[in-house]
């Protein structure tokens, strides 16, 4: 059983790692600007993440076979997608997608 010296140890180091990357990119671009190819590709990379998890969500895998759709994710998508095109509001787009998909689960 490992020493309680050591977890905590292990903690600190893992917070510490966890905080470093994600305040390290913020104090660096305050120093130095980057360029505008660069932020016109970063623009990008929210959209890529979501619809990474947005088709994840939509696909069942079943190893051997072909993805099957997942109907509810599916159907929920809609007016999640509708509301934000309509109001760009990311918050707003998330709780419609979430009581979407819980009155979908009500049936």
């Amino acid at each position: 059983m490992p020493s309680n010296s050591f977890v905590i140890i292990t903690i600190a180091v893992c917070a510490s790692v966890t905080w470093l990357s994600r305040v390290l990119p913020f104090l660096l671009l305050k120093k130095f600007k980057l360029s505008e190819g660069v932020v016109e590709f970063l623009s990008f990379v929210p959209i890529a993440i979501m619809s990474a998890l947005w088709f994840q969500s939509l696909l069942i895998a079943h190893p051997g076979h072909l993805p099957e759709i997942d109907w509810k994710n599916l159907v929920a998508s809609g007016p999640t997608l509708l509301a934000a095109i309509l109001t760009k509001n990311l918050l707003l787009t998330v709780l419609i997608g979430i009581v979407s998909l819980a009155i979908l689960n009500l049936f």
